[in-house]
């Protein structure tokens, strides 16, 4: 497997440009995993401070010494880390929506230019290693701010800033306001697919037509923590995957913006 790129690298502080289908470390006996990508590398001391979804790119922060990993990771525990993601998402009716009480729209029944999310998180008893909206007596107390990029007709383009624990909270809080994030298997709109044949009129493409996106839509584009050594905020980048600007591209083409 090919090494991640390497984002930011001294003497503390490794941050790695993790791909979407790699997890952090592994789920089963025999997986490839960034973990062991990195510790094969730079040493078994090297250590990640936090995780990302398996499905989800994006950057992903490592220690190379035990003070690094206390102070890195800390600040990850305690939501002082901020994360900024790009989610193609796929506007749902409320019909569609999990929750259509909850389905968010603004006065023209289009997402809103702005948002905040709070609606508190639990673990989902019925679907171990899911999460679900909670009562807040019982529930983590947790926000996303949205705002829209654009918006292509059944499909948007979001900026959502959050820490980036618990799991999945950006993916739930989305399914949430009716904008479930395309192709996402645990969180989505079954059977919704971004084709070009569907955008493009008189499409004489391929008979075996492959979707634009076929990963999960959601893309940690910016990291901002706090470095080890000079305690001063740093942000790092990471570019979302080639398919997401194709399927861009050929959403402005065809399809008029709101």
């Amino acid at each position: 497997m090919e090494f991640p790129p390497i984002l930011f690298d001294d003497a503390t502080t490794l941050v790695f440009d993790k791909p979407a289908g790699l997890p952090v470390a592994p789920t089963r006996a025999g997986e490839p995993s960034l973990n062991a990508l990195v510790q094969e590398r730079f040493g078994r001391e090297v250590k990640p401070a936090h995780r990302l979804d398996p499905e989800v790119g994006g950057p992903v922060v490592y220690a190379r010494t035990k003070p690094a990993l206390d102070f890195l990771s800390g600040q990850f525990q305690s939501k002082t880390v901020e994360v900024v993601w790009q989610a193609l998402v796929v506007v749902a009716s409320a019909e569609e929506a999990a929750r259509p009480d909850w389905v968010v729209r603004d006065p023209q029944g289009l997402p809103p230019a702005e948002c905040v999310l709070d609606w508190p998180l639990m673990e989902d008893a019925l679907k171990p290693g899911l999460w679900r909206i909670g009562r807040r007596q019982e529930a983590r107390a947790t926000a996303t701010a949205v705002r829209r990029l654009e918006l292509f007709g059944r499909f948007a383009l979001l900026e959502c800033v959050a820490p980036t624990a618990p799991l999945h909270q950006v993916r739930v809080h989305l399914q949430t306001a009716g904008l479930p994030v395309l192709n996402d298997a645990h969180y989505g709109l079954p059977g919704v697919e971004l084709r070009l044949s569907s955008l493009k009129r008189g499409y004489k493409g391929r008979a075996d037509e492959r979707p634009l996106v076929r990963d999960l839509a959601l893309h940690a584009v910016r990291l901002t923590f706090r470095h080890p050594d000079t305690r001063e905020p740093m942000a790092v980048e990471s570019a979302p995957p080639k398919e997401f600007a194709v399927a861009l591209k050929n959403l402005a083409k065809f399809c008029a913006r709101a």
